[in-house]
């Protein structure tokens, strides 16, 4: 319970030894003094509170609010020392913000927990007292044996034990990890993998000794101890006998396994990066303006509190004959006074401080989150997929995005490879109707025929069908007729075979050569066999000499049926053509060339034939290479030289990686909003760089620099200065940069700074061989630079999800490798497409619209309490309140909180078609520009300048003469504060309005509603008398202000005075210097104008055609308009007429040119 507890709250009690023992099936020795070792259960937790920390964390979390401390403080004062306002004043807003705040974020928090409780709670076997039981996923051991079915997850980190296969191995895939799709094979130890029943597993006596966990999916050290008749048989354990959680099980029936790392403690958890509570740079704004705004009020509460104590100085003031001090008072400490005075003046005026701000921002973050998720645009019908916010705390910061950092594999991707074109000696081919054909001759052969091939092109598809490391899956189907290589008669039916790749490519190619009619039947490890055209041919399979990064090829030594000893080989080109001797150099060359400028993945294929003597040559030297002891990586490399040489070429293949939809469009409309895009990706470095190709990316004309297999740190640095100084010498061409994991690490050690420089000088960065931490770092190095840019990261799988949480906003893809990613981010979409609108349509909307509110609230909180200030002069501060006490409470909570709240929900400066057909408006929202200082100091003067034409204005009008009755009767210091407030209200409300660019009739109906209703409530309030309040200071007052036309007047013209400068400022500065946005909004409105003359584009008087007519028309719009200048639309590849006789949403400006270089 205690260990529980401690989990609960956070603990865990720490290792006591670098390494752990795990006793298979929990069997503990009985003899000894056996102390067994504690470890963590099964459960994932992505959730950031339990029922235990739930409010006191909160609590902490919320009162680190400066506007939350405040007010708790002002609370605490008002309970202490006798104040001009009561303390429900702040007390009940400030239990409204916390409640409502808290109920928000437990409520996605409760998501979160939902969705660890669907992991947690899967049904899993384990093995336990001898029979194999279902238990839920969360209730597995460390020493539990674990039976996993065929495409199945692996609930936790298991060292295999045995398969359904007699060798012990079986195939996975770790997309999920990883991002990589490709078949991995993982070995069981001999003298476990022959226990393959739960019975004999059951006898097993075993121990598994380990490390203890750590991040590094690659890196497993461990040995297992194998009891058989007394004697220990000691076996070592590696990466490949680890299966690690979530992988998941591929082309193995089942498997068992022995759990060593569980719950948080799985490798896959210690990649996700620790839960921070994420802020936006708004609110960290807002925070900067409430520190300013605190000193302002400690200004003014110091400033009356001095004048205060000089105004007393006289002896008529100290004392006045109707206020005379008792003797209490006169013996009390003038210290304590003068403190108590001044806390006094601080409670009066402490509503200049917005504490409804941060409820008003809860709920337009929380209510404005559901337009996302309704927007049918980011719905992904072939899924039913709509995009999911997990947490609405960071809706604005998707207008801020500098840098997006996104994974490749199933999120640019499809994850599916397509054969697409080939070249063999020297002539390209393309698949037509699963039959190659050269290119530009049609294909004339009946459905059905066999066609006729040549040698050379019958030895290249039996070559691609057999240089690999395919894999087979024969399924059982009960019937039908498909195609004839693929299926084979059993006695129930037919099997169906199905390929697993060590590769995609691999397996695109194998599969196309089988629609060739070259099929790949199956490698039993000692023989390979193919049916050409039906007939089947029997290799032998000799030697695999396996692909690695230096050498970037793999090849086979095969036996063929004639006894013929020949080497197939394929590779990328650079590892290919300069070792052949023979074939179509130049033209194999050339259309690689083009393969690769197609976006396709491209790969070389050569042979070579070996004499008797030549194969015992080559048999010899790799048998020695094999068994050495010493330097075997290098000898190995070695023979592979000497045997792979002297190549006969035979062609070329091109295949597609299936990007998906509208990625390119997407990147290249980021790129023009002034986004940098980096990808961040396990997969090879060859890959990488053909997908950001083809994605756009990489451009072809970029110049492409790498940082790769980097040894040390001073090789690592030499080359880094070395790309440094191409950089600054060549100042036309747009650099990309392409740097590995290893070198990564080796740059992020010792020489961030120049590499950062590096990096910011490079228009596309492509990391690849990416662990999943490293993606985190590289995402916290450019999060701390000195810029301190916004970040966003994206991707699917769960090796995402560290980058994904260390990014200011994370996004999850809803891919094919598991919902890992899309539980810890903060976004989750169906395709990368939808990024595009949803930074440059509702991250712009989000983001103006909370920089409004922001703003807004700030001038009317200094509109609302300067006239308070002002009135302490005309009453000796006596701390006398200028409104009553209903108004100070209403004003923020019922009479000005609608109109904002719904401008907040619903404004659109620009339509969001213009902002997606034209992102460089993205460019003037970036850097917090709306929340600027000299936007704040705008505002806050604009305040200032307001409350000073309200006070003074109603003190001229009534300052010389109160009677402003028709019958004589006079006003008094009630009606004199109440006409303050009421112009304050008409007039706040009224600048809302003049902010207000896309009105609905919800904003019609709170901007003139909420003014209805202060008038209703001030006659009902003031009209009637109520029996429960104890004094009713506003009685007839509010009726009586009403009733004298004179007081109407100076409501006009006080109102008028206050907006009427701002309204000539925004007519002057729209027509003088107008910004990007606002020649947008024109060219929407010019918009509308135009499509009015589309039925006559086409159809001109009789005798004349339409074009001619368009043409003139359209120059006659464009005089009229004054904005279509030719230039302008011939960079943007529009015609005059065009413009006439079409919508047109997308005007280049002169800023966008530099973008377009970028």
């Amino acid at each position: 319970m205690l260990r529980w507890i401690r989990q609960q709250l956070g603990f865990d009690p720490p290792h006591q030894s670098d390494t752990r023992t795990v006793y298979i099936a929990n069997r503990f020795p009985q003899h000894g003094h056996y102390v067994p070792q504690r470890f963590a259960d099964n459960r994932i937790i992505s959730s950031k509170y339990t029922i235990w920390n739930f409010v006191p964390k909160n609590l902490f979390e919320q009162f680190r609010r400066i506007a939350n401390f405040y007010f708790l403080i002002i609370f605490l004062v008002q309970l202490m020392i006798d104040t001009p306002t009561s303390p429900v004043t702040s007390g009940l807003p400030l239990f409204f913000v916390i409640t409502v705040t808290a109920i928000k974020q437990g409520y996605e928090d409760w998501l979160r927990h939902k969705a660890d409780n669907e992991v947690n709670g899967a049904p899993v076997f384990v093995v336990r007292s001898g029979s194999l039981v279902q238990t839920r996923s969360k209730n597995i051991r460390v020493g539990d044996i674990v039976r996993v079915a065929k495409d199945e997850t692996f609930p936790a980190d298991l060292v295999l034990l045995s398969s359904d296969r007699a060798e012990g191995t079986c195939h996975i895939t770790t997309a999920s990890l990883d991002g990589e799709t490709n078949l991995k094979t993982h070995f069981a130890v001999p003298e476990t993998a022959v226990s393959q029943s739960v019975s004999r597993l059951e006898a097993l006596q075993a121990v598994v000794e380990c490390q203890q966990p750590e991040a590094d999916l690659y890196r497993f050290v461990g040995r297992i101890t194998v009891t058989q008749q007394g004697e220990e048989i000691v076996r070592p354990l590696g990466p490949e006998n680890l299966l690690l959680r979530g992988a998941r099980l591929k082309n193995t029936k089942e498997i068992f396994g022995v759990a060593v790392y569980t719950g948080m403690e799985s490798k896959m958890a210690l990649n996700y990066k620790c839960k921070s509570q994420k802020r936006s740079a708004v609110e960290k704004s807002m925070n900067t303006f409430l520190i300013i705004y605190l000193g302002i009020l400690l200004f003014e509460a110091i400033l009356s509190t001095i004048l205060k104590y000089a105004w007393q100085a006289e002896d008529r003031w100290n004392e006045p004959f109707y206020n005379q001090k008792t003797e209490q008072e006169r013996n009390s400490s003038q210290i304590l006074k003068f403190i108590s005075d001044f806390l006094a003046f601080l409670v009066l005026y402490n509503f200049i401080i917005p504490i409804s701000l941060y409820v008003t921002v809860e709920m337009q973050k929380f209510l404005g989150s559901f337009f996302i998720g309704w927007d049918l645009d980011l719905y992904h019908e072939e899924s039913d997929q709509k995009a999911q916010v997990n947490t609405s705390d960071l809706n604005e910061e998707l207008g801020q995005v500098e840098y997006v950092f996104t994974d490749k594999t199933g999120t640019l991707t499809e994850n599916e490879m397509q054969f697409r074109e080939c070249s063999i000696n020297g002539i390209k081919y393309q698949e037509i109707n699963g039959k190659l054909v050269p290119e530009g001759v049609m294909d004339d052969l009946p459905d059905g025929s066999i066609p006729c091939l040549i040698r050379e092109e019958e030895l290249f598809l039996k070559a691609v069908s057999l240089c690999h490391t395919v894999q087979i899956s024969y399924d059982q189907i009960d019937g039908g007729f498909g195609d004839p290589f693929s299926l084979s008669h059993t006695g129930n039916g037919f099997t169906q075979m199905e390929y697993f790749a060590s590769s995609p490519d691999e397996k695109a190619l194998v599969e196309a050569t089988k629609r060739m009619g070259v099929t790949f039947i199956g490698n039993n490890g000692e023989h390979m066999e193919i049916k050409t055209f039906g007939k089947s041919e029997r290799y032998k399979l000799l030697h695999v000499l396996e692909f690695d990064a230096d050498r970037r090829r793999m090849s086979v030594i095969l036996e063929t049926p004639s006894g013929e000893k020949v080497l197939f080989t394929k590779g990328a080109e650079s590892a290919i053509l300069p070792y052949t001797k023979s074939g179509e150099l130049e033209k194999t060359r050339v259309h690689v060339d083009e393969f690769a400028l197609k976006g396709l993945r491209t790969l070389v294929v050569a042979c070579r034939h070996f004499s008797a003597e030549e194969y015992r040559e080559v048999d010899r030297r790799l048998h020695e290479a094999r068994t050495a002891l010493q330097q075997r990586e290098e000898r190995l490399a070695d023979v592979f030289s000497f045997i792979e040489q002297d190549l006969e070429l035979l062609g070329a293949t091109g295949v597609e990686d299936k990007l998906q939809d509208k990625v390119q469009e997407t990147i290249e409309a980021l790129r023009l909003a002034g986004i940098k895009v980096w990808v961040l990706t396990g997969d090879k470095h060859e890959t990488a760089v053909s997908v950001s190709l083809s994605c756009g990316h990489f451009h072809r004309t970029m110049n492409i620099l790498e940082l790769v297999q980097q040894k040390s740190d001073n090789e690592c640095a030499e080359q880094l200065r070395r790309l440094a100084r191409r950089i600054k010498e060549d100042h036309v061409i747009q650099h990309g940069l392409v740097v590995d994991g290893a070198s990564l690490s080796l740059a992020l050690r010792e020489h961030e700074k120049l590499f950062m420089e590096v990096c910011k000088n490079c228009s596309a960065v492509l990391c690849c061989r990416m662990a999943p931490l490293q993606k985190a770092k590289v995402v916290r190095l450019l999060k701390t630079s000195p810029e301190k840019p916004i970040t966003l990261a994206i991707g699917d799988g769960a090796n995402d999800v560290s980058m994904i949480q260390e990014a200011h906003v994370g996004i999850g893809i809803m891919g094919k490798e598991g919902r890992q990613a899309v539980r810890n981010s903060d976004y989750a979409i169906a395709r990368f497409k939808f990024l595009a609108k949803l930074l440059l349509v509702h991250g712009h909307f989000y983001y103006i619209r909370i920089a409004t509110l922001v703003q807004y609230f700030f001038y009317k909180n200094v509109c609302f309490i300067t006239p308070q200030f002002l009135y302490q002069f005309f009453c000796l501060f006596s701390q006398q309140t200028l409104y009553d006490g209903v108004y100070l409470t209403l004003y923020n909570i019922c009479f000005t909180s609608l109109p904002i709240l719904v401008y907040s929900l619903f404004e659109q400066l620009v339509h969001p078609h213009v902002l997606q057909s034209k992102p460089a408006l993205y460019r003037d929202i970036s850097k917090n520009g709306m929340l600027s200082f000299k936007t704040f100091i705008y505002w806050t003067l604009l305040g200032f300048c307001h409350a000073f034409v309200f006070f003074f204005g109603s003190y001229i009008l009534m300052g010389e003469d109160t009677t402003l009755m028709g019958n004589g009767q006079m006003f008094g210091n009630w009606t004199f504060g109440t006409l303050v407030f009421t112009v304050m209200v008409i007039t706040v409300t009224l600048k809302l309005a003049l902010e207000t660019h896309f009105w609905t009739w919800m904003n019609h109906f709170v901007t003139w509603g909420s003014i209805a209703f202060y008038f209703i409530f001030s006659l009902f309030y003031g009209g009637i008398i109520w029996p429960f309040l104890h004094t009713q200071d506003m009685y007839f007052v509010f009726v009586q202000l009403l009733s004298s036309g004179s007081a109407w007047f100076a409501i006009i013209i006080i109102v008028t005075g206050c907006l009427f400068p701002d309204v000539l400022k925004k007519v002057l500065y729209r027509h003088l210097q107008p910004t990007n946005t606002q020649k947008s909004q024109l060219v929407e409105t010019q918009q509308g104008s135009v499509s009015c003359l589309d039925s006559l584009c086409c159809v001109g008087p009789e005798g004349e055609e339409g074009p001619g007519v368009c043409v003139r028309l359209a120059r006659l719009v464009e005089r009229l308009m004054g904005r279509c200048a030719p230039p302008r639309a011939d960079r943007c590849d529009l015609s005059l007429s065009s413009l006439c006789c079409h919508r047109i949403g997308y005007k280049l400006e002169r800023d966008e040119a530099p973008a377009l270089r970028d």
